[in-house]
C-alpha cells in the first residue's frame, strides 16, 4: 500500500508541476477566451456616428480591427468577453446589424501557436525553412543570414538602426552593383500583428533572389535598379505578438506620462502628422506619438531614404481588407499623379488576380477606407517619391489578422505579379 501510495503521490505531483509549467507558459501573454470578433453593418449616417462614437467607449475596451468610416464598408470589432453582453445590447438597441465572424478568438490562436510549434519542429528535424508558415523574429534574421550566404552577388543585409528596445533592424539589399543606383523601397510588418504581411515578405525576398538570372524580366531590373526590403519593421512589436500579446499593432516605445506604451509607426510621419485619423490618446492604437518621426524606427527609414536620395518607388505591405492604395492619406483631396497612379494599381491587381479570383479595391488612402494622417507612403510621395503605394493583403474579414498559415504562400504568389508589375512599371518610367 504504501508503495502504491507513493506511486501515486508522485503522479499527483508530476500533474501539477505541468499544471505549473502550463501556468508559467500563459503568465506573461495575454489571452482572448470568449473574445468575438463580430461584424457590423451600419445602414445609415447615424448608425455610423453612433458606432463612432461607441469607438471612444473606453470602458469595454473594444479593439476595432475595422473601423466606421461610411455605410459602404463594414466594420470589425473584437469584442472582450466581459463586453459582449453590454455591446451586443447597444446594438440591438440601435437595429444596427451585426454578425459573429470569430465566435472564440483564442481557440484561432490556439491553433495558430500548436501550428507553429509543429512547424518549429519539422524544421529542426529536417533543417529547411518553411514558407507556409509562421516563424518568430529570431528565426527570421537568422534565414536572412542563410539568403545572404546563398546569393553573395545578389543579396546583402544591412543594418540600418536599432529599434527602441535594441533590437536590430535589418535591410535586405538586392543589388547587382552600383552606388545609390535607382531603387525600390518595401516594407513589411510595420503593424506588427499583421502577420501576413511579414510572411509575404519573407516568401518574396527568397522569391526575388532565387528568380534573378532565370526570370528576364526581373533579371533586367535588378541589373538597373536596387530593390531594399525591410522584412520587420516594427521588431519590437512583432516580438511582442510573439511572447505576450497576438494583437498588439504598435511600438513598444515607453509614452512619458503615460503607462500605456507603444506608438503607431504609420501614424508618425511628417504627412500631415497629428491630423484626422489619428489619435493624441497614448493608449489607442492609432497613437501618434510626441512628434513626426519620435518613433525611432520610422526615423530609421527617413534617415536610410533622405541619405539614398534616389528611390523611385516606396511600397508598404500590410493586412488585411484587400486594397491597393495610393495617397493621400491625411487628406481626400487628389494627388497631381492620381491618374497615373490609379492605372498602375488597377493593372497590378489585373495581375493579381488572374491567378486565383482575389478581388483587390484600387484608391486613394482616404476615399477607399478611412482618412489617416502620419502615414507612410503620404510622406515619401511628398518626398518626391512618386510611385508610393500600401498594400492590404488577404483576406476580407473572415479571419482578419489570424490569417490561417496555408494562406500564406497563396497570398504571397498572387501579390508577387502585383509587386513585379508595379516595379517593372517603375522601371520602364524612370522620372
Amino acid at each position: 500500500m504504501l508503495l502504491k501510495q507513493s506511486g501515486h503521490t508522485d503522479e499527483m505531483r508530476g500533474f501539477w508541476l505541468l499544471l505549473v509549467l502550463v501556468a508559467a507558459a500563459y503568465a506573461d501573454e495575454r489571452l482572448f477566451i470568449g473574445d468575438q470578433v463580430i461584424r457590423v453593418d451600419a445602414e445609415t449616417e447615424e448608425q455610423i456616428q453612433l458606432l463612432q462614437a461607441l469607438e471612444t467607449q473606453e470602458e469595454w475596451e473594444m479593439d476595432f480591427w475595422l473601423h466606421p468610416v461610411s455605410t459602404d464598408l463594414p466594420v470589425d470589432i473584437r469584442v472582450p468577453l466581459s463586453s459582449l453582453g453590454a455591446v451586443t445590447q447597444f446594438l440591438d438597441s440601435h437595429d444596427i446589424h451585426y454578425s459573429v465572424l470569430i465566435n472564440n478568438l483564442q481557440d484561432l490562436l490556439d491553433e495558430e501557436r500548436a501550428e507553429m510549434q509543429e512547424n518549429q519542429m519539422n524544421e529542426r528535424s529536417t533543417k529547411s525553412f518553411n514558407f507556409g508558415a509562421y516563424h518568430r523574429l529570431e528565426t527570421i534574421y537568422s534565414w536572412m543570414d542563410t539568403l545572404v550566404a546563398q546569393y553573395p552577388n545578389l543579396v546583402s543585409k544591412q543594418q540600418i538602426g536599432e529599434s527602441y528596445e535594441n533590437r536590430p533592424m535589418y535591410v535586405l539589399k538586392f543589388s547587382t552593383g552600383g552606388k545609390k543606383r535607382p531603387a525600390i523601397w518595401i516594407d513589411t510588418g510595420i503593424h506588427s500583428r499583421e502577420w501576413v504581411s511579414q510572411a509575404t515578405g519573407v516568401w518574396t525576398a527568397n522569391k526575388i533572389a532565387t528568380d534573378y538570372g532565370t526570370d528576364a524580366s526581373l533579371t533586367s531590373l535588378l541589373n538597373t535598379m536596387d530593390i531594399y526590403m525591410l522584412l520587420l519593421a516594427n521588431p519590437d512589436g512583432y516580438a511582442y505578438t510573439h511572447s505576450n500579446d497576438r494583437m498588439w499593432r504598435k511600438t513598444r516605445a515607453v509614452n512619458s506620462g503615460s503607462m500605456c506604451r507603444g506608438v503607431d509607426p504609420n501614424r508618425n510621419w511628417d504627412a500631415g502628422f497629428g491630423g484626422p485619423g489619428a489619435s493624441r490618446n497614448p493608449c489607442s492604437d492609432s497613437y501618434h506619438g510626441p512628434s513626426a518621426h519620435s518613433a525611432i524606427e520610422v526615423k530609421n527609414v527617413v534617415n536610410l531614404i533622405k541619405s539614398h536620395g534616389n528611390f523611385k518607388s516606396f511600397i508598404s505591405v500590410h493586412a488585411y481588407s484587400q486594397l491597393l492604395m495610393y495617397p493621400y492619406g491625411y487628406t481626400c483631396g487628389s494627388v497631381p499623379h492620381k491618374s497615373e497612379l490609379d492605372a498602375v494599381g488597377r493593372a497590378a491587381v489585373q495581375k493579381l488576380t488572374s491567378l486565383y479570383g482575389t478581388r483587390y479595391k484600387v484608391g486613394s488612402i482616404c476615399n477607399i477606407i478611412y482618412q489617416a494622417s502620419g502615414g507612410s507612403i503620404d510622406w515619401s510621395y511628398n518626398m518626391g517619391i512618386k510611385y508610393s503605394y500600401a498594400f492590404e493583403l488577404r483576406d476580407t474579414g473572415r479571419y482578419g489578422f489570424i490569417l490561417p498559415a496555408n494562406q500564406i504562400i497563396p497570398t504571397a504568389t498572387e501579390t508577387w505579379l502585383a509587386l513585379k508589375h508595379l516595379m517593372e512599371y517603375v522601371r520602364d518610367h524612370p522620372y
